[in-house]
């Protein structure tokens, strides 16, 4: 129910409505004769526990001050229904809000110097935060929760850590400690955890950063990003792609080479990432070293192709002008859209990738 109600950015916001939500929601499962079926739960950010600066261990873990109290009634609440705590870790945010913080101890085969906690060793971020919060727990009282990954990922683009590479390797590393059963220091077993997420999605906002849109496993046609053994065998191979896809012609809008004048240039870039997804061409991104030419084609091809190629939408006053030869440059993708007539086909082939999905899940817990 709902997603991260406590984060500090919503300063309290819902602090007061989640407890009741839950309930109202668990009344009409128990009314409905569901209640021993379907658990309730809610995300929780994992800003909502920490260890003090002054010993910064996973053993020192507590719940926030001004939620503590509220947290625990809420997992009073869950252990009362047989329900799980949800968490929402992202390893990736720890890089990216701290420029100090050691590369390889994100992911789950680094060699930086382990985190040492008493006797127990960390090696990786995931396992040091998620003791935490199983520390937490023991503090208020409830060492044996069910805890839940509720969404875990690494995305692919819009931060220079933000890339294909880094996520399969995250997410391979991840899925295969996740389903070893060594578990934690604090806990042994199997994690049960969401992947985040099956798609990109090029409309979200982008306030925590240009990443945030590039999340997906699968490309917008439904093409793999890279390959992942979903069950933890250990091999590069699993995500099947979307058949039958049909894309609009090739074709892109690019800054007109012929024009000199460019004094409308920077307003017509604005315009055309206002409304189209330009995330691509920040910082450390995929397309960052295009020069300025490069820059206002691939915003103008965006805007472009996501209004279905009509030929008004490459004008920007003269500035633009349609090619069919690809300006795909550096790795950098100057993206064709699928046609209006594929849109029902994709959103049936991502049912399908989605059922495929549930499939592989209801298998690996079966597996645990």
């Amino acid at each position: 129910m709902g997603n991260e109600p406590f984060l500090k950015a919503y300063n309290g916001s819902f602090a007061k409505k989640t407890l009741p939500a839950l309930k109202n929601i668990q009344t009409s499962l128990n009314k409905a004769g569901l209640g021993s079926k379907i658990k309730i739960t809610v995300p929780f950010n994992a800003d909502i526990y920490y260890s003090p600066d002054s010993n910064p261990v996973p053993s020192t873990g507590d719940f926030r001050p001004e939620v503590r109290d509220l947290t625990v009634e809420i997992i009073q609440f869950l252990y009362a229904n047989n329900a799980p705590f949800t968490v929402n870790i992202y390893p990736f945010l720890s890089l990216y809000g701290n420029e100090d913080f050691p590369f390889d101890f994100a992911f789950f085969d680094g060699n930086n110097k382990p985190l040492r906690d008493g006797k127990a060793l960390y090696t990786n971020v995931f396992d040091a935060n998620l003791d935490t919060l199983l520390w937490a727990l023991d503090k208020a009282g409830y060492p044996d929760m069910e805890v839940m990954i509720g969404e875990i990922g690494w995305p692919t683009d819009g931060d220079k850590n933000a890339n294909v590479q880094n996520a399969q390797r995250f997410n391979l590393g991840l899925l295969n400690h996740a389903l070893s059963g060594k578990g934690t220091p604090k806990r042994n077993g199997t994690v049960d955890l969401f992947l985040f997420s099956l798609i990109d999605e090029d409309t979200k906002s982008v306030a925590p950063g240009n990443f945030e849109r590039h999340w997906g496993i699968f490309e917008f046609d439904g093409k793999p990003k890279y390959e992942l053994d979903l069950i933890g065998q250990h091999k590069e191979k699993g995500l099947v792609p979307v058949e039958d896809i049909k894309y609009m012609e090739k074709r892109w809008c690019i800054l007109n080479p012929d024009v000199t004048k460019l004094d409308d240039l920077a307003g017509s870039i604005d315009y055309a990432c206002t409304f189209s997804d330009c995330t691509s061409l920040g910082y450390g991104s995929t397309c960052n070293n295009l020069s300025v030419q490069g820059n206002a084609s691939y915003a103008f091809n965006m805007y472009y192709q996501v209004n279905n190629q009509q030929n008004w939408d490459c004008d920007f006053s003269g500035l633009a002008v349609i090619t069919h030869k690809d300006p795909s440059q550096n790795g950098c993708q100057f993206p064709v859209m699928i046609s209006s007539s594929s849109s029902l086909l994709l959103h049936g082939g991502l049912s399908e990738i989605l059922k495929k999905a549930l499939r592989v899940f209801i298998f690996v817990m079966f597996l645990l």
